[in-house]
């Protein structure tokens, strides 16, 4: 940036108006772009995974009709889940989920859909039965002594409901103990709940989006966040 005194503030309110810009950097160079100016829009650290700048999320409607009884109703659910997932009830957890029901991760919170897309779980009930299996096996290393979970949830709200379906978005909070290592894994919960015939509800879809889940771990994620 040029130091003459063409480009120095005369006053203070013209540094606001420059601090107010997205960019504060100076005319034209002469010769060719360096730093900052040399980076593609693709590569800039506001872009997403598809190269465009993030969009704020929506600003969050809860549905208003929703009676305290079923908001009550959903939120012992929640808690259920988070409760059967910290006591390694794993088949109890995955009988929470609708026979076609789908648990997610997504990588970034843009995504919409998996079957292009990478993500960090996406699973069926017979992929979690496998992922049941492994884990419950004596041998395995990744659940060796000293090896716990504890989720807290919150900001449960209901925010919309059709029919048999209710969404529902929540935050939540994960603690994990492998020995001497805690590792803490945060971020939001949307679950598509369906109510059965018999009047009981079951997920649909699990959407989870960690809000770390760009972060680099030392070993992977071995069950359900």
């Amino acid at each position: 940036m040029s130091t003459d005194a063409k480009t120095i503030p005369s006053a203070g309110a013209d540094m606001g108006r420059l601090l107010a810009q997205d960019v504060v950097i100076d005319g034209e160079t002469a010769g060719p772009a360096t730093g900052a100016q040399r980076i593609e829009p693709s590569h800039s650290p506001r872009a997403t995974l598809a190269g465009q700048p993030a969009e704020p999320r929506p600003l969050p409607r809860p549905e208003t009709l929703a009676s305290p009884d079923l908001h009550r109703e959903v939120e012992q659910f929640l808690y259920l889940q988070a409760e059967l997932l910290d006591a390694k009830h794993w088949q109890a957890w995955i009988d929470l989920f609708a026979p076609e029901g789908i648990y997610w991760m997504p990588v970034a919170p843009e995504q919409t859909e998996w079957e292009s897309s990478p993500s960090i779980f996406i699973e069926d009930k017979l992929m979690m039965e496998i992922r049941k299996g492994r884990v419950s096996h004596p041998n395995a290393w990744s659940q060796a002594p000293q090896w716990e979970t504890n989720h807290l949830v919150s900001h449960v709200a209901i925010e919309s409901m059709k029919g048999s379906t209710i969404v529902v978005r929540s935050r939540f909070h994960m603690m994990e103990l492998r020995r001497d290592a805690i590792r803490h894994f945060g971020g939001r919960y949307t679950h598509t709940l369906v109510r059965g015939d018999d009047g009981v509800l079951r997920i649909a879809l699990q959407r989870v989006d960690l809000f770390n889940g760009q972060a680099s771990f030392d070993y992977v994620l071995q069950i359900w966040v």
